[in-house]
């Protein structure tokens, strides 16, 4: 019998990530996603959906670790199963290049994507502006494909689908017994969080099907993702920048920077454009408090900031802000579960 009533706020790869995690470890809550816009319509929409990691400053780096592979796992999983093609996942071998060969030569998901090796000298030749290179195989996610999939099996795990604005956790209040907020850039006004920042990201998205290996410029400025459908170019990353419309000026020097790693791309076609809001945050907060609302303390399980990572890291924090509604579940009032 489902008693405890779960709120998640969000709709994105993090929302659905987690309410699925609710909805499927825990059978005794009744979980309600809300949120105002879905897809195709979120920020994880306009993500490349590679699955790479950098490291967070304010993470136990063993934390971050698990995170990722979780969420590699989770993937992996998903692109050697009968629900890839639905699922919009596939597997993904590339290089990522620098200008200058980093201090940590074997960063820490090194063992967990597939096949991770230096570059050799004969592969760099490519990009004569680069150094030093990674060559690995990996995973890209498609959300425009996996946020449908991932809404099917919420609501198959029996979660609710509600599209509404949530104003202020305050509103819920009433309604739900724990709270999660999945909110990404939301939170700056939901919960007055000061440390979110709009980084704005621009992609092209090219007919180019001969292209089969990504290519990352380490900066993150640069980058060519092959795709299921397409080939996503990039990209901007323009802090405090809420323009949500296409810049052709940012256009024209995406097309300039690929085409120089990868000449073919003058002879693409352009297919669409898209812009999305990158939550930014100097590390993804993944923890939980108690809220004064309406006269009673309301458990509020926080789960953004993931910047341009949400798509790895979505599986990996999802599972920790699980075990985060379980702590909640052993803390609040009996006649909550009556």
């Amino acid at each position: 019998m489902k008693t405890v009533r779960v709120a998640v706020v969000g709709a994105g790869v993090i929302g659905f990530s987690t309410a699925v995690r609710i909805a499927e470890a825990l059978p005794i809550c009744s979980v309600t996603l809300l949120a105002e816009k879905f897809s195709p319509d979120t920020t994880s929409d306009v993500a490349a959906g590679i699955v790479l990691a950098q490291e967070f400053p304010d993470i136990p780096l063993e934390r971050q670790r698990r995170w990722f592979k979780d969420g590699f796992d989770h993937f992996f999983a998903i692109a050697h199963s009968e629900d890839a093609p639905e699922a919009g996942i596939m597997m993904c071998s590339g290089c990522q290049i620098f200008r200058e060969a980093p201090a940590n030569m074997k960063p820490y998901w090194s063992d967990i994507v597939i096949g991770y090796r230096p570059m050799t000298d004969r592969e760099l030749k490519r990009f004569p502006n680069h150094k030093f290179g990674q060559a690995f195989t990996t995973l890209k996610c498609e959300c425009s494909s996996y946020l449908p999939w991932l809404e099917k099996r919420f609501r198959k795990a029996g979660g609710r689908v509600e599209q509404r604005r949530v104003n202020s956790l305050q509103e819920l209040s009433n309604d739900f017994d724990i709270i999660v907020n999945c909110t990404g850039l939301g939170s700056k006004t939901l919960v007055g969080d000061d440390q979110v920042q709009p980084i704005r990201g621009q992609v092209l998205k090219m007919d180019a099907p001969w292209l089969k290996h990504f290519i990352r410029d380490v900066d993150g400025m640069t980058y060519i993702y092959p795709g299921i459908h397409s080939v996503t170019i990039g990209g901007t990353r323009q802090v405090e920048d809420m323009r949500l419309h296409v810049d052709e000026g940012d256009s024209r020097s995406i097309l300039e920077r690929c085409s120089r790693l990868e000449p073919s791309l003058r002879k693409a076609k352009v297919l669409y454009q898209s812009v999305g809001l990158r939550p930014g945050r100097r590390s993804p907060r993944v923890e939980r408090e108690l809220v004064q609302m309406g006269g009673r303390q309301v458990p509020v399980v926080h789960n953004y900031g993931h910047g341009g990572w949400g798509v790895s890291f979505s599986w990996g924090t999802s599972m920790d802000a699980l075990e985060l509604v379980r702590q909640c579940l052993q803390e609040i009032p009996l006649q909550a579960k009556l």
